[in-house]
């Protein structure tokens, strides 16, 4: 799995990239967890979830934040996390060009970063979005959603609230020409400490049902 270091707006940042098998392979972003929490692109949930898109023969990056491990700059409150990961997104698409489709997938404060770039990239066709802190940062912002995604969350989870979590759902699934799937894993934590088969089954469930064909 090589290891990257690409521009980014304040610098230099690092990721790891696995190709794609082909040419117009398709493109995936994982995106980690709150920096000022611990979250870094090792992160075991962020990890599973790139080593699926890789077996699937996605072009699969997985990178740090602006001030986590070799990426320059310091944290900046998501707005410039935005821009890392708009800035990564496009040196993925250099190399892939002709990626036929884009998936983003993040965690906690990843798929809140995710989710806002879906709304700026029109070429993201799908989402995962694993306990998204609906309770904690504004996803007004998705206002339409463009794109059919799935949201999973822990039963339990103490820092993303489910209720906050289910009206979030509950919002966009009032739109038309999308769909949102909402899985809740029974007992699970903000981080699914013994629950990591059950969310990856529900992960790959849906990209079983998405991709097919």
């Amino acid at each position: 799995m090589p290891e990257v270091i690409f521009p980014g707006p304040e610098g230099r940042l690092e990721g790891r990239f696995n190709p794609g098998p082909r040419p117009r392979a398709p493109v995936a972003m994982i995106l980690h967890p709150h920096p000022q929490a611990g979250g870094t692109m090792n992160n075991r949930i962020v990890q599973a979830c790139y080593q699926t898109f890789v077996k699937r023969g996605f072009a699969t990056l997985r990178f740090n934040f602006r001030g986590v491990g070799k990426s320059q700059g310091v944290f900046d409150n998501g707005i410039g996390e935005l821009s890392d990961a708009a800035s990564a997104l496009d040196w993925v698409q250099s190399i892939h060009p002709e990626a036929q489709t884009t998936w983003i997938a993040g965690f906690s404060f990843g798929a809140w970063i995710g989710m806002q770039l879906l709304m700026r990239r029109p070429e993201i066709k799908g989402f995962i979005s694993i306990a998204p802190p609906a309770n904690l940062y504004d996803f007004t912002f998705l206002a339409p959603c463009p794109s059919s995604g799935i949201i999973i969350q822990g039963e339990a989870d103490e820092v993303a609230t489910p209720l906050a979590t289910q009206k979030l759902v509950d919002k966009l699934r009032t739109q038309r020409h999308i769909t949102i799937h909402h899985d809740t894993i029974p007992g699970a934590n903000h981080f699914f400490e013994h629950e990591m088969p059950q969310l990856m089954t529900s992960v790959d469930d849906y990209l079983d049902m998405r991709l097919k064909g």
